[in-house]
């Protein structure tokens, strides 16, 4: 390892030693204010020292712009994570926060990972700090259940990511993600036979990928995940992972030459099955989430009138993620379905692909108005319904700063999107293939920036619009009393179906 890769891994290594310390100091002194604030210090200096550095490759990390738009992403949903955390009522709680930095280590270095080893590593830096984090989080027999499930499945995608990962190195010889584009792209005897293989491999990569991400068909522990562990965890099971997940599909599907068609087209059917399939099953959902402190959606009748802030941090999140202009949600979902819309074939070669891209916006469109539905019906009820019971905050100060901290961001990133267009714009990769009718992603208008030309890519700025939001939605823990015995579930499609003064026997 070069010195330069060491000043590049800088903030990581602050991190590392951070939660090192808490876990082993944790042992001798239980203060959960004084761990809060050195796992915030610790994110603090890693930012500052992430200010400083020059980035360019190094070894095995990529040093590219993406990586570092998902390294600041990283330190800011681990700060409100920290801070929401601050008030835990479990008595683990250095043990607790010290998983939780590892967890931003983790998909720091999957930003940074230019290497199938390392990529790896940083995959499983998430992955196993969460097995704690989800046992920690409670200790009655449904958190247990959860964590159980949630290990085993996820050594199972583990194992399906790394046997794709030894066919690609099988079939290229290398690990590094450069060196393995380089030799996918020549043309040499044998080359069907290792194009197979890498085919294969790809099938693997998305199926590991695809449970981190919770892409349908894999989707299938989450319900039972969230059910069973806290808010808070499910906040991080709802960015980290699946952040890693996508940057880590950018990285090695969708670049690799020869490739990109099979992967864009593995990826068109996960995202339009994923997309559908949750968002009509979210109608008849009248959980926010299959939890536990606030399990039903009429719990928070009135939160409008007993908790105005928080009922406003949440109004604001929800709305973003409904893409209500100017708040960021909207131009999160407008960058992303122009980006489909601008997909252009590559020169002498068919259109095909295009008009798939096409359909995959219009169906992006739909659903996003599906999802409106679901998305103002909480605010619906936090608003234009009376309280049944004054709501108990457990989430402290932390928390309510976190929640504030969110809804601020989401509106200043909608207000003032133009400069992080313009970071996400030098972040995306300009994808390029010649071969089997891929497409050259481009863009066709020289508009400036604070304009809402279409730019070639938005991961990056999708990722920060969409992760904004589970902060501030799980981060203000409430503990309703049960007034009332909820009953049947009442007409999804109501926003506000009752406005009683006396809840029903």
């Amino acid at each position: 390892m070069t010195t330069e890769t060491l000043h590049l891994l800088m903030p990581e290594i602050v991190l590392a030693i951070a939660a090192v310390t808490i876990y082993v100091a944790g042992a001798f002194v239980a203060s959960r204010a004084v761990w809060s604030w050195i796992g915030l210090g610790a994110s603090a200096i890693a930012a500052a020292v992430m200010l400083i550095q020059q980035p360019q490759p190094a070894g095995p990390l990529a040093g590219d712009a993406l990586g570092q738009l998902i390294r600041w992403l990283a330190l800011g949903v681990g700060a409100m994570l920290v801070l929401t955390a601050s008030r835990s009522r479990a008595p683990d709680v250095p043990e607790y926060l010290g998983s939780l930095l590892l967890t931003v280590v983790g998909l720091m270095l999957v930003a940074e990972a230019n290497e199938l080893i390392l990529l790896f590593l940083g995959l499983e830096l998430i992955a196993i700090p969460t097995y704690l984090l989800l046992y920690l989080g409670r200790h009655d027999a449904a958190a247990e259940e959860s964590a159980a499930k949630y290990f085993f499945l996820s050594v199972l995608a583990s194992a399906l990511l790394l046997y794709g990962f030894s066919f690609l190195y099988g079939t290229t010889g290398s690990t590094d993600l450069g060196a393995i584009a380089a030799r996918l792209a020549q043309p040499a005897a044998g080359q069907d036979t290792l194009a197979g293989l890498a085919r294969i491999a790809m099938v693997f990569v998305f199926a590991g990928l695809g449970f981190k991400i919770a892409a349908v068909p894999l989707h299938f522990y989450a319900p039972d995940v969230y059910q069973g562990t806290t808010h808070l965890n499910a906040a991080l099971l709802s960015v980290v992972p699946k952040a890693a997940g996508l940057v880590a599909l950018v990285r090695i599907g969708l670049l690799m030459p020869g490739l990109e068609s099979h992967a864009w087209r593995i990826a068109l059917a996960l995202a339009v099955v994923t997309m559908t399939y949750a968002n009509v099953l979210a109608l008849w959902q009248y959980n926010l989430r299959e939890g536990r402190e606030v399990d039903n959606v009429d719990e928070l009748a009135g939160l409008g009138q007993t908790s105005p802030v928080v009922a406003g941090a949440i109004a604001v999140c929800l709305f973003s993620l409904a893409g209500v202009p100017p708040l960021a949600g909207f131009w999160g979902k407008l960058g992303v379905f122009a980006a489909a819309l601008d997909v252009q074939p590559a020169a002498g070669e068919p259109g095909g692909l295009r008009i798939w891209f096409i359909a995959l916006a219009v169906i992006g469109v739909l659903n996003a108005a599906i999802a409106a539905a679901y998305y103002l019906r909480v605010v619906g009820v936090m608003y234009f319904r009376l309280p049944l019971a004054s709501p108990k905050s457990e989430g402290g100060r932390g928390a309510r700063f976190a929640a504030i901290a969110c809804a601020v961001l989401v509106v200043l990133l909608g207000l003032a999107s133009g400069p992080l267009f313009e970071a996400c714009r030098r972040a995306s990769p300009n994808v390029s293939a010649q071969a089997n009718g891929a497409a050259t992603v481009r863009e066709r208008h020289d508009w400036p920036v604070s304009n809402t030309a279409p730019l070639r890519s938005r991961l990056g700025f999708s990722l920060a619009a969409w992760s904004s939001f589970p902060s501030s939605r799980w981060c203000c823990k409430m503990n309703v009393p049960q007034t009332r015995n909820p009953g049947p579930r009442r007409r999804p499609f109501i926003l506000c179906p009752r406005n009683e003064r006396e809840p029903p026997p």
